[in-house]
């Protein structure tokens, strides 16, 4: 697949320095580029989804020992 992507003089100077500095073509650094990114954002959802998973366990704990200690207290 072909993509077209449009770039200020900045960040084309940026990836011009890159590419050379790399001894790539800017393709590569930009397809690189990519991958580093996505990989970055499912890193950081993984992330997210194990501390909610934490969360909800010491939450479902303290609900749960309130419970027992209900339930002793009741006996």
């Amino acid at each position: 697949m072909t993509a077209t992507v449009r770039l200020d003089d900045k960040l084309e100077a940026k990836l011009n320095a890159l590419a050379q500095t790399l001894h790539k073509k800017k393709s590569d650094v930009i397809r690189e580029a990519i991958n580093f990114y996505a990989t970055s954002v499912e890193d950081s959802q993984k992330s997210r989804i194990l501390s909610a998973i934490e969360k909800t366990k010491k939450a479902d704990k303290l609900l749960n020992d309130t419970f027992e200690g209900t339930l002793s207290d009741a006996l």
